[in-house]
């Protein structure tokens, strides 16, 4: 839906939790676990980083990208300034920040991030991409905590580290699409010690090399994923609605291996089976 649409005749909340359960599916079922009315937060939240994320597969020149971004960076600014828009996410969002006092500067930093998926360019380094995942996804966990009510050092670091690993999986699951389009969003650095050219992989071929490139990022995933869960005990139990995600991140880390982290193996674009009771006892273990 284009940045200021108007709102349709189901609730707006309803409609978050709609675009969730259709396009981030994971998300949704995590948001499942919390709190009814901390849960329509999630939603709003979710949904919001929606509209943002898909900015570069909507728009047809990076320009048009640019300004879709400004009218979400103008979103929140109204957000904070008690003068919402009339859109169907930005009004529960407005709700949401208002209910939970949300960091503003989260939501700014994570759309100014977005910007780098309208340049064709790869990240030209593993730190380069270490610091696009934390903009764009570890942002979007520490907001996801305070909604839980978590704001102190332990809960950021634990968000930053599972952000971090959740996006890199991401983005290695999600390449084969961004190489049909001509993207890409593994390091430069490493490509090069492997030998491998973008048009390689937009050619959409797999290989040994890219194979090792994949290897090293999912080893990343998994050592920043490690550091998170490494604090949850820590953690109260509220957090875990933010921080279940990290239960689903290692299975699709243990799924790229036994693909022998082939990202064009169509197993992992598969739906996995199982992951609501995954879910379920991760939340009632704490175990995440």
């Amino acid at each position: 839906m284009a940045a200021g649409a108007a709102i349709r005749p189901s609730s707006a909340l309803g409609y978050c939790g709609e675009e969730l359960r259709r396009y981030d599916h994971d998300r949704y079922l995590t948001s499942l676990f919390a709190p009814r009315e901390k849960r329509d937060h999630l939603f709003a939240l979710y949904a919001f980083n929606l509209e943002v994320a898909k900015t570069a597969e909507v728009v047809s020149e990076a320009m048009l990208g640019r300004i879709r971004l400004q009218w979400w960076r103008e979103a929140i600014e109204g957000i904070y300034a008690g003068t919402p828009r009339h859109h169907e996410v930005v009004a529960p969002l407005a709700r949401a920040v208002d209910a939970h006092d949300l960091t503003r500067c989260h939501f700014e930093r994570l759309i100014d991030a977005r910007e780098a998926d309208l340049e064709p360019a790869p990240p030209a380094s593993l730190a380069a991409l270490e610091a696009y995942a934390e903009a764009t996804s570890s942002t979007l966990v520490w907001l996801a905590l305070e909604i839980l009510g978590i704001k102190d050092e332990t809960g950021r670091r634990a968000g930053r580290g599972l952000g971090i690993a959740w996006a890199y999986i991401g983005l290695l699951r999600a390449l084969p699409f961004h190489a049909r389009r001509r993207r890409l969003h593994l390091p430069l650095d490493l490509l090069a010690e492997a030998g491998l050219g973008p048009e390689e992989i937009f050619a959409g071929g797999s290989s040994a090399a890219l194979r090792d490139v994949v290897s090293r990022v999912a080893a990343e995933a998994g050592r920043h994923l490690g550091e998170s869960r490494a604090r949850r005990a820590s953690l109260p139990k509220a957090a875990g609605p933010a921080l279940l995600p990290a239960c689903l991140a290692c299975g699709y880390l243990r799924l790229l291996t036994r693909v022998g982290h082939d990202p064009f193996d169509p197993r992992l674009q598969a739906p996995q089976p199982g992951r609501a009771w995954r879910l379920l006892w991760a939340a009632l273990t704490g175990r995440y």
